[in-house]
């Protein structure tokens, strides 16, 4: 070696040090220099990757995140059957670590049933038409949408569902609940129900269909009544709801009925600008993330219907959206509430979109009336609790309906 070669190897080492004195200080105990050799065109070359091993939260000192690295090698290693899907595995996991959070709103889903979620929003799917949520542990119709296979075939709010085609639905998980349930237009699916004051489990044979539907349908009665239903709080209810309070408006009616009888819910912004065709100024719902975090959402001053006595119908299909919209008409004496107690769906979901399809819906807040009351699992209590019973229904009563009517007319 001649001293040309000495003095370049020298330099080449001192460079070394510095760098990774240099890396020590910037990177820290946080970064990973992980160095690979490679063979390209005939020589020797070094590729430097610098990986970030800080977590992007804090996590529990005595958790060895490794370990999830260990148990995925050794299922691809060990598992008996060598076809191991990494992205079955990848769903799965992330899809476990959410049910982990024992939050039966708070969902992982996976590219197809993200798809499905929002055609929903936009208010056209293929399926049965129905509304399913977690109750108690148990898979339960929030509500059917009128005039859809589910509604059809005699399901109703409440309805607890104990198997979908013969397969359990105990501890199944709400997305995947809907992906069974759903499926193309002219297929059979079999609901097996609980109802209440029914002694036996009987089973539903429901024909899925294209679901499209208009969220808000309205009508001046003979009586010189609006009637306005709101079926979901989706991408058109907002303008669906302007159109209709702009008709209303002109024919001055005598009085409003709002039927959010069976009204899943939807959108925030969509349940704060309908409540806000009442309420001029002031919080219609607060989010409550935490004791010390808290988010108010006060009307946007429209309050076209505040000089109309209004009465509003709700039943055990009434939630989310339908909850703030009842909740803050009767705290701030716009409304009186008529039917049944609401489902109790008052939590906050965020909703993040990845790049390879799936969602994350992650409830961040519980939501709270005008008066403080919380609608999470307890649900809005009606003003005048009036029951639609199943004779009721196959008659084609509506006592519900009955004392709105009186309501408006002056009875109590």
């Amino acid at each position: 070696m001649n001293k040309k070669e000495k003095f370049l190897n020298i330099i080449i080492a001192f460079l070394i040090i510095c760098v990774s004195a240099y890396s020590g200080y910037w990177f820290g105990s946080n970064k990973e220099i992980v160095v690979k050799d490679g063979f390209v065109n005939g020589a020797t070359t070094t590729k430097v990757i610098i990986k970030d091993k800080t977590p992007p939260v804090a996590i529990d000192e005595n958790i060895d995140f490794s370990q999830f690295w260990d148990i995925w090698s050794l299922i691809k290693n060990e598992y008996v059957e060598k076809d191991v899907d990494d992205k079955k595995m990848f769903y799965g996991a992330i899809e476990g670590m959410v049910s982990s959070l024992g939050d039966p709103y708070s969902v992982y889903l996976k590219p197809e049933i993200s798809k499905e979620f929002t055609d929903e929003l936009s208010g056209e799917f293929e399926g049965i038409g129905a509304e399913v949520g977690i109750k108690h542990d148990i898979l339960t119709i929030i509500s059917p949408l009128p005039d859809t296979p589910a509604e059809k075939a005699g399901v109703k709010p409440g309805d607890k569902v104990y198997s979908i085609n013969g397969e359990s639905t105990i501890g199944m998980y709400v997305d995947v609940a809907v992906s069974k349930i759903r499926g193309e237009a002219g297929t059979e699916v079999v609901l097996k129900i609980a109802r209440d004051g029914h002694k036996d489990l009987f089973d539903i044979k429901i024909v899925r269909g294209a679901i499209k539907f208009d969220s808000v349908r309205w009508e001046i009665r003979d009586d010189r009544i609006a009637y306005v239903k709101v079926l979901h709080f989706n991408t058109d209810t907002t303008s669906k709801f302007n159109e209709a309070v702009s008709d209303i408006v002109k024919e001055n009616p005598k009085g409003i009925i709002l039927d959010l009888r069976g009204n899943p819910g939807g959108f925030l912004d969509t349940a704060v600008r309908m409540a806000s065709e009442w309420i001029e100024d002031g919080v219609i719902v607060t989010e409550k993330y935490s004791e010390e975090k808290m988010k108010e959402h006060n009307a946007v001053g429209r309050a076209h219907l505040a000089d109309y006595k209004t009465v509003v119908l709700i039943n055990r299909g009434s939630a989310s959206g339908s909850e703030i919209v009842a909740g803050a008409l009767k705290d701030l004496g716009y409304a009186v509430l008529v039917g049944e107690k609401t489902f109790g769906k008052g939590s906050v979901q965020s909703f993040e979109e990845f790049n390879d399809g799936s969602s994350l819906k992650l409830t961040v807040a519980k939501w709270l009336t005008p008066a403080g009351h919380c609608i999470n699992e307890t649900g809005i209590e009606p003003d005048a609790a009036v029951e639609l019973s199943d004779e009721d229904y196959n008659e084609d009563r509506d006592p519900q309906m009955e004392k709105a009517v009186e309501i408006l007319r002056g009875g109590q």
